[in-house]
């Protein structure tokens, strides 16, 4: 790779930590641009080296975000141990599905995500009056930690997105909180889909762990950025993340 293709990985690796750290979505950043720069790539190598990058940026997003948001890591550690599993079972299926039949499904989810989120303005700006009961709260993440979690090990894109809407719809969390707790469950995605495409040879250790460095400044940068600038921002950058995912999955499914 000659000093271009490094700076645009470099540069998607940052882009991808920042947009990760505030909605999720990273994802569909650094992919293309892995297959851009090197074309030879299979799928599962994509996939692999990206969640190498990707699990140091959550992880430092993690440590970001609980420094001001508290967690209830009685309930989010197994939650992230939870969709360890679940993605590196998604992982273990990649070879096995059209994934095709999901990219058209996924389209309507994230089109009727924007719907939502547009037509709910309160939603995940203000905290739910009535608190959800201590039961639920571990349904609702925990269930969402074993689905999302496969999901992230299948296919990916806008993983943290959907722990975001989840939380904020099923539990009323504001936006900056659901997206603490999302990340969390994240790096447990993270970390089980990588443990799968280790083992099975498809990760490219020297691209991924360069990519990381970047991951982790924009993480930082963009779960500082949310702190300060609250749920309100968060909304707003939820909203344009979501109609980029429908742009970009749209034109690879349909251009």
């Amino acid at each position: 790779m000659g000093a271009t293709d490094w700076v645009a990985l470099l540069a998607a690796a940052t882009a991808a930590g920042w947009v990760d750290a505030v909605v999720g979505g990273g994802g569909l950043i650094v992919l293309p641009v892995l297959f851009l720069v090197l074309p030879t790539l299979t799928p599962q190598q994509a996939l692999g080296t990206n969640k190498l990058t990707a699990i140091f940026g959550t992880g430092a997003a993690v440590a970001t975000f609980a420094r001001k948001v508290p967690l209830q890591w009685r309930l989010m550690i197994p939650a992230g141990v939870l969709a360890a599993a679940a993605s590196g079972l998604g992982a273990a299926t990649v070879a096995l599905i059209d994934k095709d039949l999901f990219i058209p499904i996924i389209l309507v989810v994230l089109v009727g995500v924007a719907v939502f989120v547009t037509l709910r303005p309160q939603l995940g700006i203000t905290i739910a009056t009535h608190p959800p009961t201590r039961s639920k709260v571990v349904l609702v993440v925990l269930i969402a930690a074993g689905l999302i979690g496969f999901y992230d090990g299948l296919l990916g894109p806008g993983t943290g997105t959907f722990l975001i809407i989840v939380f904020a719809t099923m539990l009323g969390t504001e936006f900056v909180r659901s997206a603490a707790m999302a990340k969390v469950v994240n790096v447990g995605s993270n970390f089980g889909a990588l443990i799968f495409f280790a083992a099975t040879g498809n990760v490219l250790w020297a691209v991924g762990a360069a990519m990381a460095g970047c991951n982790i400044l924009g993480a930082v940068l963009g779960s500082r950025i949310a702190l300060s600038r609250g749920s309100g921002f968060v909304r707003i950058v939820l909203l344009v993340v979501v109609v980029a995912m429908v742009i970009r999955l749209g034109w690879q499914q349909f251009g």
